[in-house]
């Protein structure tokens, strides 16, 4: 049985404001929210007096947001808690693959502690869910997967998951299928793959095997596929023709996609048609060096797009800080969500889908019943918090404080 309390003077977004039809503003008002076993149990407004003697916590006028999740971060990979160190050029994604198997066994840190630190770091931002990709080749077996899982089971009271059994280093190349299935009876949910045409050199036999290890293990696919233009995007329709020969529609994401922002518009558009069609989700880090999925255009043609942070500070990359609204707040301005419709409703692509409104201002979240998992942000509104990428005040996980602090809590003899 997890904890009663009240977590008071709660804003939640209850509307948008219209001039002459146009959203111009969003509404909010505070609330008192009564928190139950890990469940919102009961939405009052902020007016009532609460007499009922149960533990009171006081929200100070914070923002409600949902919590976060973070599609798209490799645990096993971060060098958190090692030195600073830059990345080594090299010239192709082999060359970055060799240096990290040299590198990664050295680590005076465990890869549980680096784990450990990262998660930490994505909680502190307000993701209280993450899919890990874990580096699954024959030099370390699932050792990766063990050390993550570790981590994970560290945070099992503050963070759900995911684990993708990844073959960085190329299915077909290292000949990692058995290891994949291994990782798979190990726990993994999901079946890794990257670029079936310039890693593994056989786009046909790569996806088959992924997808013939999704079927036998009754699991989803997630495929890194950064190879671009019209290589890239008959992959993805081979992959699509699979997915619905399997019956895997819904359980396939496609992360990075690059080629979707390769090729013009009426391409991209009957792209999405395939892609909504096989339930393929695309995944996005926002990468400023790169062209992205157009996301706005996926989005209106029914493709589910999630975004995710990648990884912080690994050997292919200094950069990153594990805040998945900053990687939010870029693609609202590589989009041009300027205004409050746009910014408040992008809130669904780090959030699983939720948005606290609908497009028509009718309050979706929170939800008696629901999950008491959210973030309470300085802001105003939604469409603030992702503008302006409001401070993260207090992270809760099924109804537990996960990270950061409230001020006043009051205990029931005190109220």
């Amino acid at each position: 049985m997890g904890v009663t309390y009240w977590l008071t003077n709660v804003r939640l977004e209850t509307g948008y404001r219209r001039d002459n039809g146009v959203v111009s503003g969003t509404d909010a008002a505070l609330f008192h929210i009564l928190i139950k076993d890990g469940k919102f149990a009961r939405i009052t407004p902020a007016t009532e007096v609460l007499s009922d003697g149960i533990d009171q916590r006081d929200a100070g006028g914070l923002l409600a947001l949902p919590s976060f999740v973070e599609k798209h971060v490799h645990l096993d990979k971060t060098l958190l808690g090692e030195e600073w160190r830059a990345v080594i050029p090299v010239a192709n994604i082999i060359e970055r693959c060799e240096i990290e198997k040299r590198v990664l066994p050295g680590l005076p840190t465990t890869t549980q502690e680096r784990a450990e630190n990262l998660l930490a770091v994505l909680l502190s931002y307000g993701s209280t869910h993450v899919r890990t990709h874990v580096d699954i080749y024959p030099e370390v077996g699932i050792a990766n997967l063990l050390e993550v899982q570790k981590a994970l089971e560290t945070y099992k009271d503050r963070v759900s998951h995911e684990i993708v059994a990844f073959p960085q280093h190329g299915l077909l190349r290292t000949g990692a299928k058995g290891l994949l299935r291994e990782a798979l009876a190990q726990g993994a949910t999901h079946v890794g793959g990257v670029d079936p045409a310039m890693v593994d050199g056989d786009i046909e036999e790569s996806l088959h095997q992924m997808i013939d290890l999704a079927v036998e293990a009754n699991t989803g696919v997630d495929l890194h596929l950064h190879d671009p233009g019209h290589l890239g995007t008959f992959t993805m329709k081979r992959l699509a023709a699979m997915t619905v020969e399997a019956g895997l529609q819904g359980k396939v994401a496609i992360s990075h996609a690059f080629a979707l922002g390769d090729i013009p518009a009426p391409e991209a558009e009957e792209m999405a048609t395939i892609l909504r069609e096989a339930g393929i989700t695309i995944i996005t880090s926002v990468p400023y060096s790169r062209v992205i999925p157009p996301v706005p255009l996926l989005h209106q043609n029914g493709v589910d797009v999630a975004v995710g942070c990648d990884n912080i500070f690994d050997t292919w990359q200094p950069h990153g800080n594990g805040d998945v609204l900053e990687r939010l707040w870029r693609l609202a301005e590589r989009s041009r969500w300027l205004d409050e419709l746009s910014l408040s409703q992008s809130l669904r692509f780090i959030t699983g889908g939720k948005t606290t409104l609908d497009a028509n201002g009718t309050q979706l979240w929170p939800a008696v019943g629901g999950d008491a998992s959210l973030v309470l942000v300085e802001a105003t509104c939604t469409a603030e918090a992702v503008a302006r990428r409001a401070d993260r005040k207090a992270v809760f996980f099924n109804g537990n404080l996960a990270a950061g602090a409230l001020d006043d809590v009051v205990n029931a003899e005190e109220a």
